[in-house]
This record gives C-alpha cells, structure tokens and sequence, in this order.
C-alpha cells in the first residue's frame, strides 16, 4: 500500500526512503526560496573530498552530502572538511544505505523505484533540496577559483529565469603527486544545474539515471576550465559498471574514451592520445592543486581541441 503523502513511495515499503517533493511540502503558492543547492552522492570519495568540497561550499548556498555505504570515511570527512570551513549550517549529510545497482544491465533490470535504483537514488537525494534551483555535482569534480566565481553569480541570478546550465567538465588522470594528464579532446558537456520543480525529475534511461527538463528551457553554457574531473590511475575507474563490454556501445561514448586514455597511460603511451596533455607540477605543489590553480586559469582559451602532447 503506497505510504500516505508520498510522491513516489519505494516499492520495498520503507517511508524513511519514499521520495516526497519539497514543493509539494508546503502551500502552492509558496515556491521554494531563491538559491543554489549542491547534491552529491558519493560512495568511498574520501581521497578526493579535500579538493572537492571547499570550493563547492564557498560557491553555492546549501550542500547535501548523500553517502552511499563508503568505507573509507567519507561521510566524517565530509563533515569535518564542512566544519573547517565554517559551513557546517549550510551543510546536511544524509546515509543511503542501500546496494545501489550499478551502471549498465544491472540499472535497466532495477525498477525505478525500487531503493536500489540509480533513479530512485537520485530523486530521493534531490527531495532534500530546499532552494529553487540545484546542481547535481559529483565526488570527483573540482572546481577551479573562476568556476566559484561563476557559480557565485548564478545562484542569484538562476532564479525565476527556468534555465538549465551546462558545465564543460575536463577529465584529469593523476599519475602520481606531480604528474597527471588533462583530456582536451571535447568539452564532456552536459547539465548540470537544474530548476526545482515536477518537470525536472530522474527517469529511468539505458545505463544509468538521466533528468529530465522541458525542451522549452533556456541552455547556459558555462565556459571551458570551470571545473575538472579526477580520475587516478591506481583505482578502478569502471567499478560502478556492471559489464564493462558495455563501454562498447555507442551511447557511452565518453566512458570509452575514458577507457582508451587510462589504457594508454598504463602501457606508457600518453603522448599517442590526441588532445592528451601531460602536466608536471613544481616540487612540493600537488598535481591537482597545481592543474586547478596555475595550469588551468593560464592555459590559453579555447582549451578543447588543443593539439597534443603537451608538457606543461
């Protein structure tokens, strides 16, 4: 029997999980108050967290941490890094302790609103957003000093206008603390922020969770060298997958690319991918912090394309 009050109540029968619509929460005529609300969803992202969350908590109004059964620690550091940074009223932790069905065949055999949906995952999280828009953002992108400021100016200037913001993401595989390599080969665009609202929901698509928006909305292109997207190649980049001969599909474009550069730069062979750069930081400057802070913001602009190898 659906839970009183739910919107989509999980098939598994726990109202702790039904997903309830904050703008269904209150009077109708009362919209959600103006801001800018970060989502993450994460699972063992504690490596990555330093660089990560700092930058998100001094761009937008309101972080929700979703932790998804880590075991490296992630959700305490989350909220120790949120303390350090005097933010802690301005960030919620929250624990999803489902298995949650991995990317590919796995996801399109979970119904969607079963609690070990992506899709269900994903609307459950974004229920505990309180401001009128929210971005979707994950574990391992950083932003650069412009990508706060840019985001800055959006979260009072989103509101009202129904604009959907696409940010250009660049992959950047760290080697070890000096070395790492940018993928320059295209923008990996995609939206990210999001108006609050029933035409701006999760559906159910082939591998994995996608949100919709009205075709009618407004598309902002953020610029390149807003944000990029941490890759190590010590780790499994492809765990969340549940078959990795997915990657073969047209459709997942992307994860093949991801593929071929990680294939490359275990066999040695970095400066035979196109638009693959390689970067070296000055001793006793961490890779990432050297990629977000120096080589990004002096990098010439347009970034994608950019005919590879480079040291930089």
């Amino acid at each position: 029997m659906p839970t009183p009050g739910a919107d989509v109540p999980c098939r598994e029968g726990d109202p702790t999980y039904d997903v309830r619509w904050p703008w269904n929460a209150g009077a109708p005529t009362r919209p959600l108050p103006p801001g800018l609300t970060c989502v993450f969803r994460v699972r063992d992202e504690a490596r990555n967290l330093p660089w990560v969350l700092p930058p998100v908590l001094a761009a937008v109004d309101h972080v929700v941490l979703v932790d998804n059964r880590s075991g490296d620690g992630t959700a305490e550091l989350g909220l120790r890094v949120a303390a350090e940074a005097g933010a802690s009223a301005r960030y919620t932790a929250l624990d999803y302790p489902f298995e949650v069905s991995r990317a590919g065949h796995e996801h399109l055999l979970t119904p969607p609103d079963s609690v070990h949906s992506l899709t269900h995952f994903y609307n459950w999280s974004f229920s505990h957003v309180r401001t009128s828009y929210s971005m979707k953002w994950d574990g391992d992108m950083v932003l650069t000093p412009e990508g706060v400021g840019v985001l800055r100016d959006l979260s009072w200037q989103l509101p009202g206008s129904g604009a959907v913001v696409l940010v250009p993401r660049h992959p950047v595989t760290v080697v070890d603390e000096r070395e790492a390599w940018i993928d320059l080969q295209s923008r990996f665009l995609e939206p990210w922020i999001y108006p609050m609202g029933p035409g701006f929901t999760f559906v159910k698509a082939f591998e994995w969770e996608v949100r919709e928006f009205p075709a009618t909305s407004e598309r902002i292109i953020a610029p390149e060298g807003l944000c990029i997207e941490l890759k190590w190649l010590d780790t499994d980049e492809f765990a969340h997958w549940a078959d990795v001969d997915a990657l073969e599909q047209r459709r997942v474009r992307r994860k093949q690319r991801e593929r071929e550069v990680v294939t490359a730069l275990r066999e040695g062979r970095g400066e035979d991918v196109a638009h693959l750069h390689r970067i070296v930081a000055p001793p006793g400057v961490h890779v990432v912090d050297h990629v977000v802070d120096t080589w990004l913001p002096q990098a010439r602009r347009p970034l994608v394309g950019r005919p590879g190898p480079r040291d930089g």
